[in-house]
């Protein structure tokens, strides 16, 4: 009786092969959603709902934490919002989120700066050189930051890096969303 099952799971006529295959990438068991209300932020008065983009299911996906009220309407207000939502995009993720299988590739100790004499008034300046970021971090920064009003919001972000690193305009689109492993790919040099 063994015999015969093995002969028979035998001839299944699956074969090995040496050529590799790219089927995409493993499916998933997380459900990529989040239940339950924005993450509050802690001691404020005056709250906001804002978009972050957090890593799921080797994508970025939209989620909504509160952070900080600004309007955006002056420079220093700009760079309070870009600071709180890189601050979001530092903070674990909520137990919800993490349920939902999202985390966050951006690093500690990054840090986010006004423009320097002789940018455009719609750049950021980061602590490190955007390009040299991982990928599903620089990802998060620029879909997050496009998608503020308050910093970006035209779904694309100016970012250079310290000292005199240049500026490039990233763009959040849905291709960026879907393979975030490609961001260091998606700036395009100022003028």
């Amino acid at each position: 009786m063994a015999a015969l099952v093995l002969a028979g799971g035998a001839g299944c006529g699956i074969r090995g092969t040496s050529v590799p295959v790219d089927a995409g990438p493993a499916p998933s068991r997380v459900s990529c959603q989040v239940s339950g209300r924005p993450t509050p932020v802690p001691d404020s008065g005056k709250e906001a709902p804002a978009d972050v983009y957090l890593v799921c299911s080797a994508q970025i996906m939209r989620v909504q934490r509160a952070v900080r009220y600004t309007d955006g309407g002056t420079e220093e207000d700009r760079l309070r919002r870009a600071r709180d939502l890189l601050a979001e995009l530092q903070t674990p993720p909520s137990r919800a989120e993490d349920e939902g299988g999202f985390s966050s590739e951006v690093p500690d100790g990054l840090e986010v700066a006004a423009p320097r004499e002789g940018d455009p008034g719609n750049a950021l300046r980061l602590s490190r050189i955007p390009d040299e970021l991982p990928a599903y971090a620089l990802a998060q920064l620029v879909c997050t930051f496009a998608g503020s009003a308050a910093v970006g919001g035209d779904e694309s972000v100016v970012l250079g890096g310290p000292d005199g690193d240049p500026l490039k305009r990233y763009p959040c689109t849905e291709e960026l969303r879907a393979r975030p492993e490609a961001a260091q790919t998606t700036g395009v040099p100022l003028d």
